[in-house]
This record gives C-alpha cells, sequence and structure tokens, in this order.
C-alpha cells in the first residue's frame, strides 16, 4: 500500500515503518555523536520505552553508555490491511539497531500497569539479565485498571476549582477560538491522579526491591512538565498538576524505601514538546507552536533526544546535577528562560487566524506531530508501494 497520514483530530491513526525506524537512526546517530555517557547505566528498564521521552531514554541508555535495555510499552502490532502504531515501528527499528551493534534488548508489549507485567519483568531479569540500575518511568495513558481491585480508571484534562477559558487552536481547521473547559469534580481529580500519579512508579519499584532485582547506587526518574504562565491553569493548578504533585510524594516514598541500597528516586522536569499527549492538552498546540519558533530563532530549541541526553549528562550521571529547591531534575532552563518566556507571552495575545503562519512556526509544530508518525522524515519516499508488515523482532 502507498502510506499517507491520516490525522483524526489530534492524533495520527496510522505510521509509515521505514519513516519510524528513520526517526529512530536519527536518534542514535546524534546520540553516538556526544560521546559516551561518562558513568552511565548498565541495566535499564524503561517503563513506556517505544516514543516520546520514554524512547530518547532507552536511545540513550543504550547507544551512550552500552547499557542493556529492557522496555515495557503497549503498542499495536500491524496487519496486511492497516498499519501499526508508531511505537510499534520505533521499538522495531531500535531493536535491529541494538542487534547490528550487539547490545541487550528486550521489550515487553503489554499493560504496564497490570501485576502480571511487572511479574514478568521479574522472570526476565532473574533468567540472567541482572539487577538493575536505572529505572525510567515515562507512561503516559488515558486510564489505568487498579491491579488489586480491578477498577478502571480514567483521566481527564480540567481545571480545578474554577471553569478555564483560553485561546486555543484548532489543528483541524486551523480555527483559533476561546475553548472553555469546565472545573473537573472531586472524583476526577483523584482518578486523575490514580491514573497518572505516582502509585504505579512506587508498586515497580517496590516489587523490583522485594525481588532483590536492584544495585547498590540504583536510581529511578519519572518525567513530568511544569511550564509557566500561560500553560499554569491546564497543567499546573489543574487534574494533570495534582497528578504531578503526586509524583514528588512518591519521589520521597521511593527514595526512603530505597536508603538501604543508597538509592535515590527524583522526577525530572522536562520542556514542552510536541507528543500525542500534549497534542490533546488544550492551548498547547497553540503555545508550542509560538514557542519553536521563539526558541529556533534563539538557537535553543531541544527535541526529545536533546532533553534526555541533557538529563543523562547534566542530571542523572552527574557529580553536581541540576536540582530545583524541592529535588527535581530540571531540564527545562532553556524552555523558562524569562527572555524566551517573555517573548512567547508578547505573541501570545497578537495571534489570529489570519497571521498565524508569520507570528508562530505551526509549520514546525505540524512537521514535528507528523514526524511522531514516521511521516515528514527526510530520505524516505511516502509514494512508494510499502508493506505495513514489519519481522517481529520483540
Amino acid at each position: 500500500m502507498i502510506i499517507k497520514p491520516k490525522v483524526r483530530g489530534f492524533i495520527c491513526i496510522n505510521a509509515h515503518p521505514q519513516g519510524c525506524a528513520a526517526n529512530v537512526q536519527e536518534q542514535i546517530a546524534f546520540t553516538k555523536a556526544q560521546g559516551p555517557v561518562v558513568d552511565g547505566p548498565k541495566t535499564v528498564l524503561v517503563l513506556g520505552c517505544s516514543t516520546g521521552y520514554g524512547l530518547a531514554s532507552r536511545i540513550t541508555a543504550a547507544f551512550g553508555s552500552g547499557a542493556r535495555t529492557l522496555g515495557v510499552c503497549f503498542e499495536k502490532p500491524p496487519t496486511e490491511a492497516k498499519t501499526a502504531s508508531a511505537g510499534y515501528y520505533n521499538t522495531s527499528a531500535f531493536h535491529d539497531a541494538a542487534l547490528a551493534e550487539g547490545l541487550y534488548a528486550h521489550t515487553i508489549n503489554g499493560d504496564a500497569f497490570s501485576s502480571d507485567c511487572k511479574q514478568q519483568v521479574v522472570e526476565l531479569l532473574n533468567s540472567g539479565i541482572g539487577k538493575v540500575d536505572l529505572l525510567v518511568y515515562s507512561l503516559a495513558a488515558p486510564r489505568r485498571t487498579d491491579p488489586v481491585s480491578g477498577e478502571i480508571y480514567s483521566s481527564v484534562l480540567k481545571p480545578i476549582g474554577a471553569a478555564y477559558t483560553a485561546k486555543n487552536l484548532n489543528t483541524d481547521t486551523l480555527k483559533i477560538t476561546d475553548i472553555t473547559v469546565e472545573p473537573a469534580s472531586e472524583d476526577e481529580i483523584a482518578a486523575t491522579v490514580k491514573v497518572m500519579g505516582g502509585e504505579d512508579w512506587e508498586l515497580w519499584m517496590q516489587t523490583l526491591k522485594a525481588a532483590d532485582l536492584l544495585t547498590q547506587g540504583c536510581q529511578t526518574v519519572a518525567y513530568t512538565y511544569l511550564g509557566d504562565k500561560l500553560t499554569w491553569p491546564i497543567y499546573g493548578h489543574a487534574t494533570i498538576g495534582k497528578a504531578k504533585e503526586d509524583l514528588d510524594r512518591a519521589a520521597s516514598a521511593i527514595s526512603s524505601n530505597l536508603k538501604g541500597l543508597a538509592g535515590t528516586a527524583r522526577v525530572a522536569v522536562l520542556k514542552a514538546l510536541v507528543t500525542q499527549a500534549s497534542s490533546a492538552i488544550p492551548v498547547m498546540p497553540l503555545y508550542l507552536s509560538i514557542l519553536i519558533k521563539v526558541m529556533k530563532e534563539d538557537g535553543s530549541n531541544e527535541g526529545c533526544i536533546e532533553q534526555i541526553q541533557r538529563l543523562f549528562t547534566e542530571c542523572l550521571f552527574s557529580g553536581k546535577p541540576r536540582l530545583d529547591k524541592v529535588g527535581r531534575y530540571r531540564v527545562d532552563d532553556k524552555e523558562l528562560n524569562p527572555v524566551i518566556q517573555s517573548k512567547v507571552e508578547a505573541i501570545w495575545p497578537q495571534v489570529t487566524e489570519e497571521n498565524l503562519l508569520q507570528l508562530t512556526d505551526y509549520q514546525g509544530y505540524h512537521s514535528d506531530f507528523l514526524k511522531l508518525f514516521g511521516f515528514g522524515v527526510g530520505g524516505i519516499d511516502y509514494d512508494a508501494e510499502t508493506t505495513p508488515l514489519v519481522a517481529t523482532n520483540f
């Protein structure tokens, strides 16, 4: 078939296998060009390993440190009539690259929230992979089944206390209108914390510690985003914000549980990027379109792989990690540079449908969005007949 992007709202429902593979290779090449991560990890477990920051973390660990990597993701395989999800193709390409360089890689395609998946990981590690010295928690899911009660919780993207009205860009129509999001109920807040908070992160670390599968001095990190004035109402004082606050609580609890191993757990605050998750959040497409333009002009724009390279070298494996006052790693410093934020805030009220392409880099935003699914990658013939099937290698 000839595979062209099929975009529905804020998601692309198909993916291009060669484009995804080229995107993975591009990130691997960047990592190699930076040289080895000094004192980097040896055995890494990445939860949410197939796209975005999780994929970049696995690439940096493997090709920057030569680490053995075990990944968990939940991805759709291809059929003869339909493409796989982008994360499936990304993971297949990662496995091909790792095998070519003699790097150990194994991936479980399953529900990371489940007890069964945790047990599979324990069995794999016990089969000879060994103890984990770094666990990366990079899950982004809309719902979670509680492994004990069996109850299904769904997250919502809503403010807390009062409705929130803001300018919003409809990426289907390129119409800019005000959007009002009603406040969350207490049940919705609690459910969002259940899905996106730190409970599952704690369960993973408890499971590995109980099985004696964590090294002395092990580290674990969970990813979050804080943002600034323009995104605070929907990210900070909102259901997502409450969930992210719970990550801070979990980091403290996990660190206490790891004292006997001299281990640490921290939250890492990363910059806003075009991801499948961020595209669904009101305000973010317009904010990102402006931010990309401003940061490109400043020469400070970064993607997933650049952010994670800095997280590894300037935070996780640095003698003097960049920490904020509550102990989080901060790699969002370039986005939150007051000069950058003041320029973004100045452009924000000026943007209309007529000047969108002049005042923002919406084209760059859209290009980054399509690239998530393997489209618009240099060197790929998108008019060529392509099979959606790839050899199963994980």
